[in-house]
């Protein structure tokens, strides 16, 4: 049935049910097993589109063989208006005589941190979720829809990734599965509106403040304006990427048994051969090296591209505090670090030419070189980076941006002598982990550009300078939807 034939409420609730309906045996969300217990539990934020996952799964749960629940989570984060959602969702899941928990991180004593955001909203729902199935639930269900996908996509090529990350969010993942990846936000208000249910919505979302907001508000409707089915158009694009993942993960997998057998290795835990590696198709490569990350940490593209440089050029990616790798010899290792260990000191080296280097913790700094012109109509650098200019023919031929190293001296311009990055860092209260991972740019033990404080006395352009070295810094927390 074609949307222009849906003429009543019910012809379009219907519709919608059919169509989810499908798409959860082509995406294979439920499967028929011999267990008698067919149970899943519904995330219910209150929101249009979760309600409308609730709703549909009921509707389905006789044609699918399944129990529905539902649960709520509040973290405590809006004060009120969550209070308000959480009651809002009591009474609807009354209503609808369906079974409910809820999780509150202030009845659970959880303190929320000054810097909470999203990311840290996940974890806690996310932690949530893993105890209702440890309690027996078989899928936790959440509404993500085709515009959260084409949001996801849309701000994961901003951020830079590979194929895995353009896959997008997956039907299902493990015990978690998405139903309504194959509806629009549009089509689940639709449904709740022929549906009579009603939904509230989250001030939060309404907010241009956050980054994928204004993907929501501003580039998925301009994208519209172009083409009516843009949002179907990117979700079927990550379709595609998806699949095209698949294939090259499999190559992926055979490439790490291959490197693992010729260093004597296992394919997760290495070794792997350096040859082997460096001989493969690029993006074989990156799909290997996607799977020896993604168990670790979030695998964003820049990991992916700092652990390649190590390959190629020798040296060790950390990736949490107690993991990183390293090469040695002819081969890549993964080493277990102890607490009591030095933190990384040989983080591959970067020569001083225009391009954008990665490193671990988000940090990145993009090397460029201006003409004295541009240097000259500084109004194009913002103030706070003028520190961060320097003479380029200063600079010495052998200076390299790598990280902290023992024995690293820097002179802060505008201030008497120099001092060790040690005392320095204790003075400003640096974390021993970020001290780590702070990018600098030093010839030897001394260091002429350090993350935060710009280049050293003594490099300052001048009326002299022809071109100028502009290093910028550039933080991106991780991505984790």
């Amino acid at each position: 049935m074609r949307k222009t034939e849906i003429r009543t409420a019910e012809e379009l609730k219907t519709h919608t049910e059919k169509s989810v309906l499908a798409y959860c045996a082509q995406a294979g969300l439920f499967p028929l097993t011999e267990e008698t217990a067919r149970t899943v539990c519904v995330a219910v934020s209150g929101g249009a589109d979760s309600m409308a996952l609730l709703h549909i799964l009921l509707a389905l749960a006789p044609k699918l063989s399944l129990t529905v629940s539902a649960c709520h989570v509040n973290h405590g984060m809006r004060g009120a208006a969550a209070d308000r959602d959480e009651a809002f969702v009591r009474r609807q899941c009354a209503l609808l005589n369906v079974p409910l928990t809820v999780y509150s991180a202030v009845a659970d004593a959880v303190p929320v941190p000054d810097n909470a955001g999203e990311d840290w909203a996940r974890k806690l729902r996310y932690g949530y979720f893993e105890k209702l199935l440890e309690s027996g639930v078989q899928w936790i269900a959440t509404a993500h829809t085709g515009n959260d996908q084409a949001e996801t996509l849309l701000f994961r090529l901003a951020r830079g990734t590979g194929a895995h990350g353009a896959a997008g969010i997956r039907p299902k993942r493990g015990a978690f599965v998405r139903p309504l990846l194959c509806l629009s936000r549009q089509d689940t208000e639709a449904y709740c509106a022929t549906a009579g249910q009603p939904f509230v919505t989250d001030e939060t979302n309404l907010s241009v403040e956050y980054a994928r907001n204004r993907i929501r508000h501003e580039a998925i409707p301009a994208l519209e304006q172009v083409n009516t089915a843009a949002v179907k158009n990117l979700r079927a694009f990550c379709d595609k990427m998806d699949r095209m993942d698949v294939y090259f993960s499999e190559k992926g997998q055979a490439l790490l048994d291959s490197a693992a057998a010729q260093a004597g290795g296992s394919r997760q835990d290495g070794p792997w051969d350096l040859n082997t590696l460096r001989k493969a198709e690029p993006l074989i490569l990156e799909s290997a090296l996607h799977q020896l990350v993604s168990p670790v940490r979030d695998a964003e593209q820049k990991y992916i591209c700092l652990l390649e440089q190590c390959i190629r050029m020798r040296g060790a990616v950390q990736l949490r505090d107690t993991l990183r790798f390293a090469v040695r010899g002819s081969r890549l290792y993964r080493e277990i670090v102890t607490r009591n260990a030095l933190p990384l000191q040989n983080i591959p080296e970067y020569p001083m030419q225009p391009g954008e280097y990665h490193f671990p913790g988000g940090y990145c700094v993009k090397i460029s070189v201006i003409s004295r012109q541009e240097w000259e109509n500084i109004h194009c650098v913002h103030k706070k980076d003028l520190k961060n200019l320097a003479d380029y023919a200063r600079i010495p031929i052998l200076m390299r941006l790598r990280t902290r190293r023992p024995g690293d001296r820097f002179h802060q311009a505008g201030r008497c002598g120099s001092k060790s990055l040690k005392k320095l860092y204790n003075e400003e209260h640096i974390p021993p982990l970020q001290r780590s991972q702070l990018p600098l740019a030093a010839q030897g033990e001394q260091v002429l550009w350090l993350w935060g404080h710009g280049f050293c006395e003594g490099l300052a352009p001048d009326e002299k300078t022809e071109e100028v070295l502009f290093l910028q810094e550039q933080y991106q927390e991780e991505d984790n939807p």
